[in-house]
């Protein structure tokens, strides 16, 4: 295994972190972790060198606003000397925070539920413009500060999941350690994007990275002409090694989380692992990566490049985040592509911000550079995400 320091304040964490919200389940019940299955996948994977084990509140639930399985999985899995072992992520659920103390109870409550007197690394979680705001309302740096002079946790951070704007004034607002964003091969303008990860490495965090594979969707099939980039190269890699592969040759990205829920998929990834030094990809492959980002660019469903002529709109309404997320919806024929687009649209997205809140006034028409029908295109915007009950 290789290790890479966590920004400025120099921690040696495993390139590969085990995710746990895709462990081993029981009858299709996301809320009945398999231990059997689930518990040597993770002491295996730790074996072998991964010291860094992310988890959430919701994790392995049903609903989002009320605990999962994962965290008490965690603190079950790591008895038998294997706590000493590792680093234990978990967030904040930044979306049930009312007061100042659901942070003080719901920390507390993982603590029990981990079985650990304390978090080694600690994350806002999801942050938008929305919580985050609410978040500061109820002195959320002030619970950082108070939790870390108490040893409750160790390494402060979040995890973002907004616009690219709202990036900076979150990293420059507090002295985090780390962040965690979305990026991959395909991300690179998405959310945080590549702007974000530079900026948050220039101040000192250390940099962990969600959806590596989009959900999977990088180690599946791929168009046939992308297929046909990455078989013309002269080491031959599966989908799931370039798409890692990409991520590790940059410096900045201290590690990244994988779900894993077999045996077989922690095998490849530690196994990719052990290659996964930075600058380590030649010129010809960095440049495949990039023909077949290109490929996946030509077929968006959309021409929008985002640049905001449209903008603003006299109702209100985002239409290069609305145009955007329809071409994540169909980048991939999979349903988790379009469980995550759909996910993020009811995230990022505020009602009067989205599709089904346009008047077809037209204004957008006369600056969009593209010639995109936009009205048209936002109709179908709304069929997608907010269809008709």
């Amino acid at each position: 295994m290789l290790y890479r320091k966590m920004g400025k304040c120099g921690d040696e964490v495993s390139i590969l972190g085990f995710g746990c919200m895709r462990l081993p389940i029981i009858d299709g019940d996301t809320s009945k972790i398999n231990d059997e299955l689930a518990i040597p996948l993770l002491r295996n994977a730790i074996d072998a060198g991964v010291n860094y084990v992310d988890t959430d509140y919701p994790y392995h639930g049903n609903d989002m606003t009320v605990p999962g399985e994962s965290e008490p999985f965690v603190g079950r899995a790591l008895k038998g000397g294997y706590r000493e072992k590792v680093k234990i992520a978990t967030k904040l659920p930044s979306w049930l925070i009312q007061s100042h103390d659901d942070m003080e109870r719901i920390l507390d409550h993982q603590l029990e539920r981990l079985q650990t007197a304390s978090i080694d690394y600690y994350l806002l979680h999801a942050l938008n413009k929305n919580f985050w705001a609410n978040l500061q309302q109820h002195k959320v740096l002030d619970f950082l500060d108070k939790a870390l002079a108490d040893g409750k946790i160790k390494r402060a951070g979040f995890s973002y999941h907004e616009n690219p704007e709202q990036f900076q004034p979150i990293v420059d607002a507090y002295d985090w350690d780390f962040c965690q964003i979305q990026y991959n091969y395909l991300d690179e303008e998405t959310q945080a994007g590549k702007a974000g990860l530079e900026y948050a490495a220039e101040k000192g965090l250390g940099i962990v990275i969600m959806e590596p594979l989009r959900g999977g969707n990088l180690a599946g099939k791929l168009p046939e002409e992308a297929e046909a980039v990455f078989a013309g190269a002269e080491t031959k890699r599966s989908h799931a090694e370039w798409a890692l592969r990409w991520l590790w040759n940059d410096a900045r990205v201290t590690t990244l989380l994988s779900g894993m829920t077999e045996a077989s998929q922690a095998e490849e990834n530690l196994k990719i692992a052990a290659e996964g030094y930075a600058d380590s990809l030649t010129a010809d492959e960095l440049a495949r990566v990039e023909q077949v980002k290109e490929i996946y660019r030509s077929k968006q469903r959309v021409p929008c490049t985002k640049c905001g002529y449209c903008m603003p709109c006299p109702v209100g309404v985002n239409i290069p985040g609305n145009l955007s997320l329809y071409n994540e919806y169909h980048k991939f024929d999979s349903d988790g592509s379009r469980h995550l687009a759909r996910a993020l649209f009811n995230m990022t997205l505020e009602p009067g911000a989205r599709a089904d809140q346009c008047t077809e006034c037209g204004q957008c028409l006369q600056h969009c550079p593209q010639n995109i029908a936009i009205p048209d295109e936002l109709k179908r915007v709304a069929e997608t995400f907010t269809p008709q009950q």
